[in-house]
């Protein structure tokens, strides 16, 4: 183990090693490395150079490897790529551990012989770079060398003699080249379980692959074949099958014969149907149909009680088959850009269905069933032909990411008050609607995070928006906004707001133009500003107020200013203080009036 001792500020840690050093990371400048050169700290030099097993110095502008890096003799995986190396050193035969080493993304163009002797290397990695091609006959000399990748090097042949030596490969990475096949000898690559040939020139399926019995995972993506072989039959483990966007126009039954397939993606081809036998591929978990041009799926597919995945966006489907629900562990369904006017209530036998796509179509309606989806979370009808907002959404308790713009002309003008029922729901997408206001319950969804409004009518905004304290993107550009509610800023979490193509006023369209935290600080200010104000003129009392407003509609002018004369008068007030003086003296108590009764009444009886 290492220890770190204290020093100065802005000085670097010495490193004192107990034991080992098992990894180091070097930035741009390797300050780590020229700071003990520097100070020739033998201890941690001597330390590091022999006991460093992992060296990542990747993305770090080096324009050749570092003799630091060259003198660790124990390094078992180097990492080097995206750097601006150009030569690979003659040096690079003191790796005699190394087993993965990095070199992808640089400027290479040769590569030495003493690449050669690096006899422990079992990974490799040459991708993009600008590779004399001639020079890879070298890796021929690694004998015990598992995975190579030469992804986009411009290789137009696969060298033959790689084929001859590399008896240990297993995997081989050979996408975004050039490469129109492969030689016969790749046969000799028994060991071979993954392949990448994506994005090359094959017009039809190199049929030696075929002869590749170990193989688990075969890539031909964006090729230009037209036809599987009856062969494939033949790879008895391919577990992963990936033959999205080429022109295949049928599929070979032969292919159900490889029973260990659970991924299939068959994307982007010109087929019109599946084999019959597919439910033969027991072990199929994700099957990719998109753009193709089937139009209806057999019914055997149904029988295939392990997939979890079933892409079928853009098929031409207006119908499932009637025992579509015996799919019972599907969890996610792309049925978008289809041709289904009616919600398929096939699909709302799939309780485990936690993503559905049916964006796109042709639906008005949802079924009533739809609520039994509850593991929905994920729920796109954007693009239908809804009139309505379709409230049995609501019944989606574990929804969470709803969509339900509208690109086809059929509108919504409002959301239903009753919106709050969706209490998991974090992404409201309402875009391209006609929505001149939004629900004041809007501020009871408490884990929204992202309200897209954009192309609507709105022309306010409701103030209880401010409560969505969660909320980190409001889109709400084109709209018929001209003011913002006062406490908007009160959104702390909030990242993104957009509010082009609105006619805004209050704030101002240009200072809405400066981003969010212009709009923050005019909002802040507004609001500073308001209370001032309040606090200078304090209205009246609502009772006061209400009696002046009746006395105002019940008398007339006259006999309002007398009345108030009269109060003037009897309060003693303004220029009538006067008059309550003369009446206090003019008022005489009762006490004080029989007082002289009674004295009155003794002089009459002293005269009699």
């Amino acid at each position: 183990m290492s220890e770190l001792i204290e020093c100065p500020p802005g000085h670097m840690f010495k490193v004192r090693f107990s034991n080992v050093v098992t990894s180091l990371f070097l930035d741009a400048n390797e300050q780590i490395w020229e700071t003990v050169q520097a100070k020739e700290e033998s201890e941690f030099s001597n330390a590091v150079k022999h006991h460093v097993f992992f060296m990542d110095s990747a993305q770090q502008k080096h324009t050749e490897i570092p003799v630091s890096i060259l003198d660790l003799e124990d390094l078992e995986e180097l990492h080097l790529e995206k750097n601006l190396i150009e030569v690979i050193p003659k040096e690079i035969c003191h790796f005699q551990n190394i087993k993965v080493l990095y070199l992808n993304n640089n400027n290479i163009t040769d590569i030495c012989e003493e690449l050669g002797e690096l006899q422990n290397l079992q990974s490799l990695d040459l991708s993009s770079n600008p590779l004399n091609h001639k020079s890879l006959d070298v890796i021929s000399k690694i004998h015990r060398l598992q995975e190579l990748r030469l992804y986009d090097i411009n290789l137009e042949e696969f060298p033959v003699q790689l084929c001859k030596h590399l008896h240990h490969l297993q995997l081989l990475g050979l996408s975004n080249n050039k490469l129109k096949s492969l030689p016969p000898e790749v046969t000799n690559l028994i060991h071979l379980k993954e392949i990448y040939l994506q994005n090359n020139a094959f017009q039809s399926f190199p049929i030696q692959i075929c002869a590749l019995t170990a193989l688990q995972v075969v890539d031909l993506e964006k090729n230009k074949l037209t036809s599987l072989p009856a062969d494939i039959g033949s790879l008895c483990n391919l577990v992963k099958l990936f033959m999205s966007f080429n022109k295949l126009s049928f599929i070979p039954k032969t292919l159900c014969q490889c029973k260990k397939l659970a991924v299939l993606d068959l994307s982007g081809n010109r087929l019109h149907k599946l084999p019959h036998d597919i439910s033969e591929l027991k072990a199929l978990n994700e099957l990719g149909l998109s753009n193709n041009e089937l139009k209806m799926l057999p019914p055997t597919i149904c029988q295939l009680r392990r997939l979890n995945v079933l892409y079928l966006k853009n098929t031409g489907l207006s119908t499932l088959p009637a025992t579509f629900a015996e799919l019972e562990s599907l969890t996610i369904l792309d049925l978008s850009q289809n041709c289904f006017t009616d919600f398929p209530h096939e699909i709302c036998g799939l309780i485990q269905l936690q993503v559905l796509s049916m964006d796109d179509n042709l639906m008005s309606t949802l079924t009533p069933e739809v609520r039994s989806l509850k593991n929905l979370s994920y729920f796109g009808i954007t693009g239908n032909r809804f009139t309505a907002f379709p409230e049995n959404v609501l019944q989606l308790e574990s929804l969470e990411k709803l969509y339900i713009g509208q690109d086809h002309g059929l509108q919504l003008s409002s959301l239903p008050d009753d919106i709050f029922m969706l209490k998991n729901l974090k992404e409201l997408y309402i875009e391209n609607n006609n929505l001149e206001f939004l629900p004041s319950t809007l501020n009871l969804l408490h884990n929204l995070e992202v309200l897209d409004c954009h192309n609507n009518n709105l022309k306010q905004l409701p103030d209880t928006i401010c409560q969505l304290h969660g909320l980190q993107k409001l889109l709400l550009q084109n709209n018929q906004l001209t003011s913002l509610p006062d406490n908007l800023d009160r959104l702390h979490k909030l990242e993104r707001l957009l509010l082009d193509d609105n006619p805004m006023v209050n704030p101002p369209l240009d200072l809405c133009s400066l981003g969010k935290s212009a709009i923050w600080e005019y909002l802040q200010e507004r609001r500073q500003k308001h209370m001032l104000a309040t606090k200078i003129i304090e209205p009246l009392p609502l009772y006061l107020l209400r009696i002046y407003v009746w006395i105002l509609i019940v008398y007339p002018a006259e006999r309002i200013q007398a009345l108030w004369r009269g109060v003037m008068v009897r309060k003693g007030l303004g220029p009538y203080a006067y008059l309550l003086q003369i009446r206090k003296k003019g008022k005489k108590s009762k006490k004080d009036t029989k007082g002289k009764n009674k004295s009155k009444k003794r002089n009459l009886k002293g005269k009699k």
